[in-house]
């Protein structure tokens, strides 16, 4: 029996002498042969453990501070490869589809209307009040919690999405797994309140995620819980301070400025770590409020983990973050990401712009005004020049339909890309973003800012040892003049020009290089409805 105790500690080749020892000499055999051969099991399972644990333990390269991140993390590859993402807002706001995705919080603003950085927009109630107690009754009987079992995604199918993302030329697709309501979109182990369980009661996240990679997507989740904390309006007549709601409205109290609760933040982690062990996403997109000094403490720790993982899952892994009031993670530690904004030049280090096509919201509404084909493409463009991917966001219904605006949107999206991707896909920004008379603004919702594009705006982007110019818009008389190509401009001192096209058309271009530019006299018919590609091939690499 001391061998049993003992059992780790036993080598399984002795165990199995002892076993054959003991079979032809052992008058006992029949009682000692099982507890041997239960040894000989338990012991090898504990080695195999062992094993296992100590080959994990030697993938973590990743420490939880940022001099061990800053030292071990390097910007993958393949996220600047894409360029082209969708974003997902899907959620129990599209069954009011009134607004936008914020209508949970702005319901409950009963006497005032204020930012979450708590700065007051305008006194008095809310429109989104008003209308959900004409509509659905008190606050108190009819809450955000009530639209929940309305919210059944009956027509979602994940392999039409799929399909629709491919069309649209997307790469990576990024679906909302938690938004600020504090409702997951996925099969969670942390919080009763998920698609599992309640609504549609399927696993959205998982069904789009084992979609997408058979279709060789790569997939990301965005987590937008950190501000669940502050997200309700808690008061008296509402149902977001009963207690048996706490778990979906948060268990903050009625002081508008009380600092996150440990335990909220531990339940943050908690959930965090549940969608990254579950769905192993290849990026994990935070908005804002993670930045804020409460969660201090826990970004490195997610950044460690998280790479980590991706060190264990045997692949590079992304983290998207936006840092608004505050300097969520370091540079250099995760990819950059601008809502609603540019940038004006190039930044070498990749980032990205997440925006919606919908102007006004990013989850449904019956109101959705969509932005157009040609300006989203127009940003695509330019934000690539400048090293960037573009994040373009849909809202679905809450039957699960993607409304056929939208769809039309992605397919002109992708219409374009089959004819201009290579200018697109695996490129890298050249020595100058492009030329042209119209400034792009920069910064978080500064989009409404900028003006249109015009045929004197070209950008560029370069692979191998093609250069791509990119007319913003098609220049009038057919001719143009792309003055950063001028000979004795120090861009092209080392450059010979062997052969230009135009991609999308089989009409030969001819040109000249002069002191003023590379002159194109007759650039021949009007090649597609957006941006245009002229392929410039080098003799050598550029």
């Amino acid at each position: 029996m001391n061998s049993i105790k003992q059992k780790t500690e036993f080598s399984s080749s002795y165990l199995e002498t002892l076993l054959i020892n003991d079979y032809y000499m052992n008058k006992n055999k029949y009682f000692v042969y099982p507890l041997l051969l239960l040894a000989l099991v338990v012991g090898c399972k504990s080695q195999t453990e062992k094993k296992e644990k100590e080959t994990v333990e030697s993938t973590k390269i990743y420490e939880p501070n940022w001099e061990s991140i800053k030292e071990n993390y390097k910007d993958p590859e393949w996220f600047n490869d894409q360029k082209f993402g969708i974003f997902i807002h899907w959620g129990a706001y599209a069954v009011p589809a009134y607004s936008s995705e914020w209508y949970p919080r702005r319901m409950y603003m009963d006497s005032a209307t204020f930012s979450a950085q708590l700065k007051h927009q305008q006194l008095g109630p809310n429109e989104v009040y008003l209308y959900h107690k004409e509509k659905y009754g008190d606050q108190k009987d009819f809450g955000y919690k009530d639209f929940i079992p309305l919210f059944k995604g009956e027509k979602f199918d994940a392999a039409e999405w799929i399909d629709i993302f491919k069309k649209s030329g997307a790469k990576y697709v990024i679906p909302v797994a938690d938004h600020h309501d504090g409702f997951a979109m996925y099969n969670s182990n942390t919080t009763r309140w998920n698609a599992v369980d309640m609504g549609p009661k399927r696993d959205i996240l998982g069904e789009l995620f084992k979609e997408g990679r058979k279709e060789g997507l790569i997939m990301g989740a965005s987590s937008h819980y950190a501000f669940n904390w502050s997200f309700y309006n808690k008061k008296d007549h509402f149902d977001t301070t009963d207690p048996d709601f706490a778990d979906l409205y948060s268990a903050k109290g009625k002081d508008l400025t009380e600092p996150v609760s440990e335990e909220f933040k531990k339940l943050w982690w908690d959930r965090t770590v549940d969608l990254i062990d579950n769905y192993q996403p290849d990026i994990l997109w935070f908005d804002f409020y993670l930045d804020i000094p409460d969660f201090k403490e826990y970004r490195p720790k997610l950044a460690a983990y998280y790479y980590n993982k991706g060190i264990e899952w045997g692949k590079e892994v992304v983290i998207n973050d936006k840092n608004f009031d505050h300097e969520a993670f370091p540079e250099g530690t995760v990819i950059y990401d601008l809502e609603r904004g540019k940038l004006p030049g190039i930044r070498k280090l990749p980032w990205q712009t997440d925006t919606s096509i919908g102007k006004n919201s990013w989850g449904y509404v019956t109101n959705w005004e969509s932005k157009n084909t040609n300006e989203l493409v127009d940003d695509l463009v330019d934000i690539v020049s400048k090293n960037g991917n573009l994040l373009l966001n849909i809202g679905p219904k809450a039957d699960g339909t993607i409304p056929e605006d939208q769809q039309k949107i992605l397919f002109e999206i992708g219409d374009w890309l089959k004819v201009n991707g290579d200018a697109i896909y695996n490129t890298e920004y050249w020595t100058v973003f492009g030329e042209g008379p119209t400034e792009v603004k920069k910064g978080h919702h500064s989009e409404g800012d900028n003006k249109g594009f015009t045929s004197q705006d070209i950008r560029f982007t370069k692979k191998g040892n093609k250069l791509y110019a990119i007319l913003l818009a098609w220049p009038e008389n057919n001719a143009v003049t792309i003055k950063s190509l001028a000979l004795g401009n120090e861009n092209v001192k080392d450059l010979e020009i062997k052969n230009i096209k135009l991609l999308g058309s089989e009409h030969p271009i001819e040109y000249k290089q002069t002191n003023k530019g590379l002159i194109i006299d007759d650039l021949g018919k009007k090649a597609g409805n957006h941006a245009f590609c002229l392929e410039i091939t080098m003799a050598d690499d550029i």
